[in-house]
C-alpha cells in the first residue's frame, strides 16, 4: 500500500465513528500533530457525530465550537449529542466532547475536552451574492509544503526533524511560502491551496467534516506573523481556543481549494484569525478562530 493510501485511509478512519449507545459516538484518535490530539480531529468527528442523530440528511451550515482540555491521542473520544431543534428546515445539536482520566484513587474521572453546536439545513435556491474570488497564482505553479521542508530541514533541531518531515494528510500549497525556523514579521495574511486527492466520491458529511480538519491547519499561526514567530519560536505557547465555520456552498475537497487567511489583532496574549474557502470562483465556506499565542521569557 502506498504511502498517500494509508494517509487517505487513515483520514477516513478517523470520521468513521461507532455508535455505543443512542447519540453516543465514539471517534479513535491519531497522532496528527504530536502527543495531543489535533484540534481538526475532533472537529471532524463532532460533525460526523452530530450528522449521525439526523432523520433527514441535511448538510452543516454553521459550527461554534470550544477546545477545553488538550485531547490525549492515547484514547478514543465519546461524543454525546443532544438534539436541541428539529424543525422543517433547520435541525440544531449539541455535541460534547469527552475523554477520561484515572485519578489516584483509580477512578474514571470525565473530562470535556470540546464542545460544540451545530446546525443544519437542506441547500435550497434564493438570493446569492458573494464578492470576487482572490486572484493568487493558481496551485500547478506552486512548490508543495513538502518539498519546502526540503529546503529547512537542515535549520530545525536535530530531535524534531523526523516530526518536522512527517509527510501531511492534507496536500498544501503555500501562495507565500515563509521561514518556519526563522520567520520575519510581515503582514499577517497568508493563503494555501489544499486538497485530499483520491479520497473518491464521498457523502456531504465527510466532505464537510474533512474541511473542517483542513480548516484547523495554519489558521491559529497567521496571528503570529506580524511578530516575527512561529510554531518553532523557543518560549511560545500556542493554542486554538474556538472554532466557527460557516459552510457556504458545495465543493469537492478531491480538488484544489484556495484557503484565504488573515489576522486583524492580536492583544492579551490571543489572537483573532479569519478565513475563506474557495473553489472554481465559488466561496464555499467561511472560518474564524480565536487562538492562544503566550510568549513566555
Amino acid at each position: 500500500m502506498s504511502d498517500h493510501k494509508q494517509l487517505v485511509d487513515q483520514l477516513l478512519n478517523t470520521v468513521k465513528l461507532t455508535e455505543v449507545a443512542p447519540d453516543v459516538f465514539q471517534g479513535e484518535s491519531f497522532d496528527y500533530v504530536g502527543k495531543r490530539i489535533f484540534g481538526g480531529q475532533v472537529l471532524a468527528q463532532a460533525i460526523m457525530a452530530a450528522a449521525h442523530t439526523l432523520e433527514e440528511d441535511k448538510p452543516c451550515h454553521s459550527l461554534h465550537g470550544y477546545f477545553l482540555r488538550g485531547g490525549n491521542i492515547n484514547q478514543p473520544v465519546i461524543y454525546k449529542v443532544r438534539h436541541l431543534r428539529d424543525g422543517r428546515s433547520l435541525s440544531a445539536r449539541e455535541v460534547t466532547a469527552i475523554q477520561y482520566k484515572e485519578d489516584q484513587q483509580g477512578s474514571q474521572l470525565e473530562q470535556v475536552v470540546f464542545t460544540m453546536i451545530a446546525s443544519f439545513s437542506p441547500m435550497e435556491g434564493g438570493l446569492d451574492y458573494q464578492e470576487e474570488m482572490p486572484a493568487y497564482p493558481p496551485p500547478e505553479d506552486l512548490e508543495s509544503e513538502q518539498s519546502l521542508k526540503e529546503h529547512h530541514v537542515g535549520s530545525v533541531p536535530e530531535p524534531l526533524r523526523e516530526r518536522f518531515m512527517r509527510p501531511r494528510h492534507v496536500e498544501i500549497k503555500p501562495v507565500k511560502p515563509r521561514d518556519p525556523v526563522y520567520p520575519e514579521p510581515m503582514e499577517p495574511k497568508q493563503a494555501n491551496w489544499l486538497r485530499i486527492r483520491d479520497l473518491g466520491e464521498q457523502p456531504m458529511a465527510i466532505q464537510q467534516a474533512l474541511l473542517a480538519f483542513s480548516s484547523d491547519y495554519y489558521l491559529v499561526g497567521t496571528g503570529l506573523m506580524s511578530h516575527g514567530i512561529s510554531f518553532m519560536t523557543k518560549g511560545l505557547q500556542a493554542a486554538s481556543i474556538d472554532h466557527s465555520m460557516h459552510f457556504h456552498r458545495p465543493f469537492d475537497i478531491n480538488e484544489w481549494l484556495l484557503y484565504d487567511m488573515w489576522s486583524d489583532t492580536t492583544s492579551h496574549s490571543k489572537g483573532l484569525n479569519h478565513g475563506q474557502f474557495w473553489q472554481n470562483g465559488n466561496l464555499v465556506a467561511t472560518v474564524q478562530q480565536e487562538g492562544l499565542m503566550r510568549l513566555r521569557g
